[in-house]
């Protein structure tokens, strides 16, 4: 099994990989039935998601990383940048494009009109959609693993916003069919043409974050300040946390 670099960040084992690395990950252990999470961490998934990070450490759990955010702690706290910006919005295109097949995706999350949407566009790619549920409808315990279960999806796209979307992931591994399970954040609403993309200048430049907070000044204010602050003060307190350890195990 091939076995990814990390940095610790956060309280969380964050893979330091390019695409095509995970990617290859992502195949083997696709070929391999392997029910594998595909989450990506964020300044507001550190922060939110704190209280039970061990559940990250799980070996089904890719962690990636995922923001301007992440790469200043990185250098800050790890001496160095990860290779690659490996978020939800630009990390599934590229693994969809990159799986040498059509691929049997099932849809969960997002608006009705945007999960309609994005099953047109991933059809029209060439894959194939064998199952579908937006995050507005409600079933009764275990309905929706089971409609997993016999769709037989090799990929399931998760779209129930930061981090309702990771806790839901890691909150139902065990219950979970082999598949890959992947947070994809707004996709669904961009795939769909329902919501608007930084322009690509501006994501090249890493200021999507900017765009989007103009877009939602009033959510996304308060996530990017008093949230910022308190991802790093999170990352700061973790990595002296693991030093004095380290110095007390010596």
């Amino acid at each position: 099994m091939i076995q990814l670099p990390y940095k610790h960040l956060g309280g969380y084992r964050v893979v330091a990989a390019n695409q095509q690395e995970l990617q290859s990950v992502i195949l083997q252990r696709m070929a391999l039935r392997k029910v594998t999470a595909l989450v990506y961490a964020n300044a507001n998934m550190v922060v939110q998601c704190a209280p039970w990070h061990e559940r990250f450490d799980d070996p089904r759990v890719i962690v990636a990383n995922d923001g301007v955010a992440m790469d200043l702690a990185a250098r800050w706290l790890c001496g160095g940048r990860f290779p690659s910006n490996l978020n939800g919005t630009d990390f599934t295109p590229y693994m969809l494009e990159h799986c040498g097949r059509p691929m049997r995706l099932f849809l969960y999350g997002a608006r009705p009109a945007s999960i309609e949407g994005a099953a047109r566009a991933l059809q029209a790619m060439g894959h194939e959609v064998v199952g579908q549920l937006d995050g507005y409808t409600v079933l009764p315990e275990g309905e929706l693993i089971a409609r997993l279960r016999a769709a037989e999806p090799d990929i399931v796209l998760v779209a129930l916003g930061n981090p309702r979307q990771e806790r839901w992931i890691i909150d139902h591994l065990d219950e979970l069919p082999p598949a890959v399970y992947t947070a994809v954040g707004a996709y669904f609403d961009f795939l769909s043409g329902l919501a608007p993309r930084a322009p690509r200048l501006v994501r090249m430049l890493r200021l999507e974050w900017a765009f989007r907070l103009s877009l939602e000044p009033r959510r996304l204010l308060r996530r990017y300040t008093v949230g910022g602050y308190e991802f790093f003060r999170q990352c700061w307190r973790e990595r002296h946390s693991s030093a004095r350890n380290a110095r007390a195990t010596a």
